[in-house]
């Protein structure tokens, strides 16, 4: 299965371990009654990968910042966060979100527009066309020489090559077999899996 993470902001209830900013971007998207953040589980990857991001991070499909939170309460002082958003509403509560963040830009648009601001250390791509092969990214243009891009929202594959509803999962086998990626896909939970790829030195 492919598509949002369900439930994913009532995945934060009750827990006090998270960091500010991304308690704050959930609290944004509950009172605004936008149900499809990413999960913690994701969140945590997300923070670590920003870690290693020296320069740039991107990402699309903002919702209301849970994940562009977790990127910048992983990255380093200086790195530069970008994230865009199609929904104006939700694009407005996201940027509220950040306003006291100067290194962290929310914009709204078509994802396409990432482009235009790249290339970046780490992309995040939301499940819709861009990450599931409709006008796909292309991670030559928008990544550095070794430089991460993670897709989430999968559902662990059970059999290779990986099958969805009965047919060959063309969209996880787009990342996993990319000529210009070394690419593999992480386990998050019984029900999530995200892959994450390197740009190859060269690609």
């Amino acid at each position: 299965m492919h598509g949002m993470s369900l439930q994913g902001t009532d995945a934060h209830r009750d827990n006090d371990t998270l960091p500010a900013l991304v308690q704050q971007a959930v609290e944004a998207a509950r009172t605004h009654g936008f149900a499809f953040s990413c999960r913690p589980e994701q969140g945590r990857l997300l923070q670590l990968l920003a870690a290693g991001a020296p320069h740039s991070i991107a990402e699309t499909g903002t919702g209301c910042g849970v994940g562009l939170a977790w990127l910048a309460s992983g990255a380093a002082p200086g790195t530069r966060l970008i994230s865009i958003e199609r929904d104006a509403e939700r694009a407005r509560i996201a940027a509220e979100v950040f306003r006291d963040h100067d290194h962290v830009e929310v914009v709204h648009g078509d994802w396409r527009q990432i482009e235009q601001y790249g290339p970046y250390d780490l992309l995040v791509l939301d499940g819709g066309g861009q990450a599931k092969g409709d006008g796909t990214a292309d991670p030559a243009r928008l990544l550095t020489a070794g430089g991460l891009v993670v897709i989430d929202d999968f559902t662990p594959a059970t059999t290779w090559p990986p099958h969805f509803n009965g047919e060959p999962d063309e969209p996880r086998l787009h990342w996993l077999e990319h000529p210009e990626l070394r690419a593999a896909e992480l386990r998050l939970a019984a029900d999530l899996s995200v892959i994450v790829g390197t740009r190859l030195p060269g690609g």
